[in-house]
C-alpha cells in the first residue's frame, strides 16, 4: 500500500491523491511454475534413488556364490528374471557346472 499523489486527468479535471495497492494485477495473475517444477524434478529424483536400491543382489550372485548347484537351482527358481545370470546358456538350469 502506498499513497498516490493527486494528478490531473486529460480532461484537466484534478483527482484527489488516495492509498492504493502498488502491486499490480499482473502481480496477482502470475503463477508460480518454479514450485511444480520443483516438485517434479524431486518426484523424479526420489522414484530414480528407489529404483537404484543397493539392498537387492539380484544381480550381484554369481555360480561362485554357492557351493552346490541346488542351492543355486533353489535361488534361480524363486526368480527367474531376478537371476537370470546364473543360467549362462538359457536351459533354466543354473550354475551346471557346479556339482549337486
Amino acid at each position: 500500500m502506498g499513497y498516490r499523489k493527486g494528478y490531473y486527468k486529460k480532461d484537466g479535471t484534478y483527482v484527489q491523491g488516495h492509498y492504493v495497492d502498488s502491486r499490480s494485477k499482473k502481480f496477482y495473475s502470475k503463477k508460480s511454475k518454479g514450485g511444480c517444477l520443483t516438485t517434479m524434478l524431486l518426484l523424479i529424483l526420489f522414484v530414480f534413488i528407489s529404483c537404484t536400491d543397493d539392498d537387492s543382489d539380484c544381480s550381484s550372485k554369481t555360480c561362485s556364490d554357492f557351493t552346490t548347484q541346488s542351492e543355486a537351482q533353489s535361488l534361480f527358481d524363486s526368480d527367474r528374471s531376478c537371476y537370470e545370470n546364473l543360467d549362462a546358456d538359457n536351459d533354466n538350469i543354473a550354475c551346471e557346472n557346479l556339482s549337486n
